[in-house]
């Protein structure tokens, strides 16, 4: 983008928002104009709806309406604004990446963290004018190394349900997910086939189908991934949709 990112800062504390201001106008990339403040998501709302903004910094605790329900707000509307929660509490991390939140940021802000977040917004921007498509790639929001990472869904070989959480297997690595494979189905089904009752598979990683020994629920058939050696087994309930996947 050419011109500097447009901003909303959206926190009950007046010095909250003073730093926020300052921080902004620190900003040199991307830089960023802090063009309104408001006390609550009412205000915000109101705000809003004469003014249009790159992206809100909006915290989470607020009297009346959080900052939570203003993002819900935010994404029903025509031209939405991308959102950037900026709190003192990290309790609502996941919550915050359900809602499309772009990032998420603790107090007190650093200004080089600031500045990551606003070139994420940046990119968004671009994507949405239709310079860079590839950056609006889908993605899940997964625990890496004790903190949340946007992981692209293209680079998910399968997921596996385990106790309460998913694993996210990757050609490198694996992740956890809150979840369940149900939603992810019904959400992602043309990205991905459920091979058993608690496992998931990407289509395009799907390289063979082979004979495989026999357990509990087996068909006696298992799956083999690209960029990946470990077979995966399939439900003798799945094996004639996995089959029809291999056009066989």
């Amino acid at each position: 983008m050419s011109r500097p990112l447009t901003v909303l800062v959206v926190d009950d504390e007046a010095l909250a928002r003073s730093r926020l201001r300052t921080l902004l106008g620190d900003c040199r990339q991307p830089e960023a104009h802090c063009l309104g403040e408001a006390g609550t998501a009412a205000q915000a709302l109101a705000w809003l709806q004469h003014h249009p903004a790159d992206v809100v910094l909006v915290d989470i605790h607020m009297p009346g309406a959080d900052g939570l329900s203003l993002a819900r707000a935010l994404a029903g509307l025509t031209a939405s604004p991308a959102v950037v929660f900026v709190t003192a509490h990290a309790e609502h991390a996941l919550q915050a990446f359900e809602l499309d939140a772009v990032d998420y940021l603790t107090k007190p802000v650093r200004l080089e963290r600031l500045q990551l977040a606003l070139q994420k917004v940046e990119r968004l921007c671009q994507s949405r004018q239709g310079l860079a498509p590839d950056l609006l790639e889908e993605s899940l929001t997964v625990q890496s190394r004790g903190r949340l990472e946007r992981l692209p869904l293209a680079q998910v070989l399968y997921l596996k349900a385990e106790l309460k959480y998913l694993t996210v297997v990757t050609a490198t690595a694996a992740h956890l997910l809150e979840g369940s494979l149900s939603e992810l189905e019904q959400r992602h089904g043309n990205r991905f086939i459920r091979i058993h009752r608690n496992a998931l598979v990407a289509r395009s990683a799907l390289r063979a189908l082979d004979r495989h020994e026999a357990g509990p629920d087996s068909s006696g058939w298992a799956v083999r991934l690209h960029g990946l050696d470990e077979a995966l087994p399939v439900s003798r309930r799945q094996l004639s949709a996995v089959r029809e996947a291999f056009g066989a």
